[in-house]
């Protein structure tokens, strides 16, 4: 019964196992690809076998898409107050505290100046990181302020949109912003200044029923997530199956609901051309 046993050792006993330090390597979600971070973070957070988009935060947004030192923020410090004094799990005032704290932000949207090869723009992006990026009334205010920034010095905008929706801890005062945020957007087209919207995973709810859906130009990233209300609750809502991919940048294009699904990689100079012809 030779056949049983090892005519080798395989694997030494004296060898010792590689420790790999955490946070040093990410998995692709679309491939299972393992990459470095330091590797990723080369290729713009995106999977160099599959293309898959990684999702970024606002800091990302502006290093990739903004010349070196150019971004001033504007409004740096506003925080959200708690008008309804709301609690769920755990009070809403100490939700936005713990969030401030963990992730350096003040809220779900950085605005300010900024330059793309040289051409100032008014720049916002919201930040996933923030509560899923929900709108609430300093998401609203901030970028009202942007957008009467554009305006008052004929800048072009730049919306970076990344939200699971309305902050429904602000209720109300979080629906109203859909209607600020748009009135604003009306009297920059009158004025004739480009708004270029970018989509990116996800864009859902209040957002993409206001500005995120009212750009010159609308512009998103490969395979986000874009939509109104998610597809489970669609499916519940109409009782019929969806068509696979209906809320993805792909079947968004397909139906004209947007201009171009554009790779991080080129969005920079995609912006850059779109800034100097609608200028």
């Amino acid at each position: 019964m030779n056949w049983f046993k090892r005519s080798k050792q395989n694997i030494s006993p004296d060898s010792k196992k590689t420790d790999i330090p955490d946070g040093q390597w990410s998995k692709c979600e679309e491939c299972g690809e393992i990459i470095h971070n330091k590797q990723l973070e080369l290729n713009l957070w995106t999977c160099s076998k599959c293309n898959y988009h990684f999702r970024i935060g606002s800091d990302q947004y502006i290093s990739i898409l903004l010349d070196k030192n150019s971004f001033k923020e504007l409004n740096k410090k506003m925080q959200s107050a708690d008008p309804l004094e709301f609690e769920d799990t755990k009070k809403y005032s100490e939700r936005i505290a713990s969030t401030i704290k963990k992730t350096n932000l003040y809220d779900a949207v950085k605005t300010g100046i900024g330059k793309i090869n040289g051409k100032k723009v008014v720049f916002c992006c919201m930040d996933f990181n923030f509560i899923g990026g929900s709108m609430g009334s300093v998401v609203g205010e901030k970028i009202a302020r942007a957008i009467d920034e554009a305006y008052k010095d004929k800048l072009p905008l730049i919306i970076i949109s990344q939200s699971g929706g309305a902050r429904m801890m602000e209720g109300a005062y979080s629906l109203m912003q859909m209607a600020k945020t748009s009135s604003r957007l009306a009297r920059l087209a009158e004025a004739k200044i480009p708004f270029i919207s970018v989509l990116t995973d996800p864009t859902t709810g209040g957002v993409t029923a206001s500005y995120a859906m009212l750009g010159d130009i609308i512009i998103a990233e490969p395979k986000a997530l874009i939509g109104f209300a998610g597809p489970r609750v669609i499916k519940q809502t109409i009782g019929k199956d969806l068509p696979e991919g209906f809320q993805r940048s792909e079947f968004l294009l397909e139906n004209g609901f947007i201009d171009f699904i554009v790779n991080r990689k080129e969005l920079k100079e995609k912006l850059s051309l779109l800034i100097n012809y609608l200028s």
